[in-house]
C-alpha cells in the first residue's frame, strides 16, 4: 500500500516550524526533507527515522521497522505527537547532512564519417 498525497501532507503540517519542510516523491513513497536535508521516510503511511545515537535515549521505546525490502531497519515515528516528532527532527536536522548534488551525464560526442 502506497502513501496517501493526504498522509504526507498530514506529516508535513505535524512538523511545520521545524524549518523549511518539503517532500519529494521516491519510487512510489516520500522522503521528507527539513532544511534540504532528508530526515523522515514515509512508507505505507508509516513514518521512519534512522536509528542514530543521536536519537537512540528519545526513541528508546519506539517500535521499529523496515520501511522496505532490503532497507536497514528504522524507528517508526509517532507522527500524531506532534511536539515529540519536532524534539526528534531537532536532534536529528543537526547530524544530517545535506546531500551532494548528483553529477549530471554529460552528452558524448561521437565522430561520424
Amino acid at each position: 500500500m502506497a502513501t496517501t498525497t493526504d498522509f504526507i501532507e498530514y506529516v508535513c503540517e505535524q512538523i511545520s516550524g521545524v524549518g523549511a519542510v518539503r517532500y519529494k516523491k521516491m519510487f512510489g513513497e516520500y522522503m521528507v526533507y527539513v532544511n534540504e536535508k532528508p530526515i523522515l521516510l514515509v512508507c505505507d503511511n508509516m513514518v521512519f527515522v534512522k536509528i542514530l545515537d543521536c536519537i537512540s535515549e528519545k526513541m528508546k521505546d519506539a517500535e521499529t521497522g523496515f520501511p522496505y525490502d532490503r532497507a536497514k531497519e528504522h524507528y517508526i515515528l509517532d507522527i500524531d505527537n506532534s511536539v515529540f516528532s519536532k524534539e526528534v527532527i531537532a536532534l536529528l536536522e543537526p547530524v544530517i547532512p545535506i546531500p551532494k548534488p548528483k553529477k549530471k551525464k554529460t552528452a558524448r560526442l561521437y565522430d561520424i564519417p
